[in-house]
């Protein structure tokens, strides 16, 4: 096995990213506001975002702002009727604090609600669809904490940008029109279908398209009573009522979603999970999601390896960072559910010694094929059984750095693409509910991620904030992409560490990740040139299209590098208040 092989065919690719996307840059100055760099999945959010910071708004006023855009013009992936995590850097305090808007299962959820009469796992677009899988939407009453908290600007400006686009219109952007002609579903939806679709005089409904003017007053009406009211303007009154009725009267599964589910919900805050990595202090969500404590785990595993002796993409660092991430998963399907119902060894699974233990079971010539659960001295979660996950991944992310140096980086998601396909007050709600596991039990072991109610699902977003040797900000990241964000996320981040990588080449960069299964790389790219001796390696590799949509900012000596994931529609934009 030649160790250190660069392929120069990827070589080459990253250098033409580096050319073509080029950097962007601003120099720092030492009084003074600095500049501000937010990096979105579409440009029309890019700039409500920049508009809220020229204006001398704060990260956290910028991310309500894009996250009311988003809503609007990626309702596909992302909705003020989904969830969201969101991290939180105080550049004055020099603070670190993690929002947790996740979604939570109705009072009248059970353990068997994915289940059929039988007592077997629905297929999943049967869970998907309907009013059964929509989970109490946390996005709003999180935004509203973060603001009360962080922000600036009054709390109803914030939505103007978003109002001004559903009164008087958007274009459509590519990604939306492509997950409208792709769905199977969307079309015979009640509301949804007269959306997204118009009528033909034959009766036939035609899809937007790219470009086509989208109008959704409703949600303009939603905006302007969220701004005014304040999460009272969602979560009672008409909208309440609206996604109320929703989902008990869906076509399709009808769900027991009540005002008292929303009257009740609540955002919470927690303690991010941060651990070491070379030099830097890399940081993210604690659970619910498992997104933060998964991707510091295969740091650590890898924090026993010289992954930049090896060589950037080379057939041993694909090879040491897919068994590491194998590790990481096992950990990740066996332990990690809603802190608020079960006991989460955090301490046990970021522990340097277990990491090391774990680190020892990788072999530099053969693929381990299937990992184990590793066995933690914390004996509190041993006893469960594995988790069952089903996902269908559309979600976004967006980084931010305001020019008072504070930063937000915040993913956020209705789960599925168009979620349960439910639409209501002009937005499509969640089915956040399929992200617990439709088994609530494993050869009698209750699993960690069943459903109960008040319960949040166990998530994969990761939003990251790294900090330098001296605890000065030094980059944010996150992504889409269901459980493969962990992947996609910590591949950028040994980028950006490791390999010294600017932003731009590190989320260019092919994608590949192990989620405790095949090693999937990504098709169409260099990276298939390995699959023979990654297989010869032991792997089963698959190349399959993997759509990140990586969104991040890094601090340089000369100043921000901000980059947008070229698979999806975003963008970057600087500039001073």
């Amino acid at each position: 096995m030649k160790m250190t092989r660069i392929l120069p065919a990827l070589a080459a690719a990253a250098a033409a990213l580096l050319f073509v996307l080029g950097i962007t840059a601003y120099l720092w100055r030492s009084e003074g506001p600095q500049p501000f760099m937010i990096a979105t999945a579409n440009p029309y959010a890019s700039e409500a975002g920049a508009q809220i910071l020229r204006a001398g708004g704060s990260a956290v006023d910028a991310a309500i702002a894009v996250q009311a855009v988003l809503s609007l013009v990626e309702p596909e992936s992302s909705g003020l009727a989904g969830g969201a995590f969101m991290l939180h850097f105080d550049s004055a305090s020099g603070r670190l604090e993690a929002y947790d808007g996740r979604e939570t299962a109705p009072a009248g959820a059970t353990p068997q609600l994915f289940l059929d009469e039988e007592g077997k796992p629905l297929p999943f677009l049967e869970a998907m669809i309907g009013g059964s899988s929509v989970g109490t939407p946390g996005a709003v009453k999180m935004l509203w904490l973060a603001h009360g908290e962080h922000g600036v600007l009054p709390w109803a400006d914030l939505f103007k940008p978003a109002i001004r686009l559903a009164e008087e219109g958007f274009a459509v952007p590519p990604k939306l029109a492509e997950a409208i002609a792709r769905d199977p579903v969307l079309m015979n939806m009640p509301v949804a279908q007269d959306y997204f679709y118009r009528l033909n005089s034959d009766g036939s409904r035609v899809p937007a398209q790219q470009g086509d003017t989208l109008k959704n007053p409703a949600y303009a009406a939603t905006l302007k009573l969220i701004a005014s009211e304040g999460p009272d303007g969602f979560y009672s009154g008409p909208v309440a009522q609206a996604i109320v009725d929703a989902v008990q009267n869906a076509p399709a599964r009808p769900g027991t979603l009540s005002l008292d589910d929303l009257a009740s919900y609540e955002a919470k805050k927690r303690e991010p999970v941060c651990a070491p990595y070379r030099a830097y202090r890399v940081c993210s969500m604690p659970p619910p999601t498992s997104g933060g404590l998964t991707a510091l785990q295969i740091l650590g595993i890898l924090q026993n390896y010289d992954l930049n002796g090896m060589g950037p993409m080379t057939l041993t660092s694909v090879h040491f960072i897919a068994e590491a991430e194998k590790l990481a998963y096992a950990d990740r399907d066996k332990y990690i559910g809603d802190p608020d119902f079960v006991d989460v060894p955090v301490e046990a699974m970021l522990d340097p010694g277990y990491l090391e233990r774990r680190a020892s079971e990788i072999d530099a010539s053969m693929s381990m094929k299937k990992a184990k659960a590793g066995v933690l001295e914390d004996k509190r979660a041993m006893n469960r059984g594995l988790n069952h996950p089903i996902d269908k991944p559309s979600t976004t992310h967006f980084s931010i750095l305001d020019s008072d140096g504070n930063a937000v980086s915040m993913t956020s998601s209705v789960e599925g693409p168009f979620g349960s396909h439910l639409m209501a007050a002009g937005m499509m709600l969640n089915n956040q509910l399929t992200d617990f596991s439709f088994v609530p039990e494993e050869n009698g072991k209750p699993v960690a991620n069943s459903v109960a109610p008040g319960k949040r699902p166990r998530s994969s977003m990761t939003p990251v904030i790294v900090f330098d040797a001296e605890g000065n900000f030094h980059a944010a990241i996150g992504s889409p992409g269901g459980s493969r964000i962990i992947g996609y996320v910590t591949q950028t981040l040994i980028a950006l560490i490791d390999w010294d990588m600017d932003m731009t080449g590190a989320i260019g960069l092919p994608r590949f990740l192990d989620r405790n299964g095949p090693l999937e790389i990504e098709a169409g790219t260099p990276l298939e040139q390995m699959i023979p001796d990654l297989e010869a390696l032991g792997h089963e590799v698959k190349a399959v299209p993997l759509m990140s949509g990586l969104h991040g900012i890094l601090v340089t000596p000369s100043g921000l590098d901000g980059a947008a994931d070229p698979r999806r529609d975003g963008n970057v934009v600087t500039g001073e208040r």
